[in-house]
């Protein structure tokens, strides 16, 4: 049986075969001995993307109790669930990320990674909890790498287009709704409307 580590673009957990493109964490262990979820599906709001591979490291899934192993179909899945660039296995994406909140003027100083995972973790665990709501936004508004849903599925708008998302990639792009649901957080799309370029799935068509 897959194990529960597969993040969604609602920033949901997931026990589905299909891995993805980029794994991440967040702030540590929240599993049990038997290798399920505890009720609170994060540690603290230090929520990272990883590279797969780097240094040769290894380790068995959901094992030690350091953190949970989650994984991603690609960045702007990750973005969208809540996570921002590890500055130890992705240092040149999350000095970009950072870069281009400070030119977007959301901060007026170069914020250091705990003003970050506050921001955006933040978002996405008070939308989880219950204490807050998600943005209806006009869509066409959204930067390019956001994602967006009009009910229960997720959409990335990429090159001007709707692009439906699954565990397994990309359907067919679709025209744009004229209005939808915001998924990605508010600081995140400000760094992708100011330069920042996510990776995406090989199975994204425009």
């Amino acid at each position: 049986m897959p194990l529960q580590n597969r993040v969604d673009p609602f920033g949901l957990i997931h026990a589905v075969p299909e891995r993805g493109t980029l794994m991440g964490n967040r702030g540590g262990c929240f599993h049990t001995e038997d290798k399920t979820l505890k009720p609170t599906h994060w540690k603290t709001r230090q929520w990272i993307t990883c590279v797969l591979d780097f240094k040769d490291r290894h380790r068995e899934l959901i094992s030690d109790g350091s953190y949970t192993e989650l994984f991603f179909l690609d960045e702007v899945t990750a973005l969208a669930a809540g996570h921002r660039p590890c500055y130890e296995c992705r240092y040149g994406d999350a000095k970009k990320f950072r870069e281009a909140l400070v030119r977007s003027g959301v901060f007026r100083y170069r914020p250091k990674a705990s003003d970050l995972s506050d921001a955006i973790a933040g978002e996405i665990q008070d939308i989880i909890r219950g204490k807050s709501e998600r943005e209806p936004v006009a869509t066409e508004m959204l930067p390019n790498g956001a994602m967006f849903t009009t009910g229960a599925t997720a959409f990335l708008k990429w090159q001007g287009r709707a692009h439906p998302w699954s565990f397994s990639g990309y359907g067919d792009p679709e025209a744009l709704p004229e209005h939808s649901v915001r998924l990605t957080p508010h600081i995140t799309c400000q760094a992708l409307a100011h330069g920042y370029e996510p990776q995406v799935h090989p199975s994204l068509t425009v």
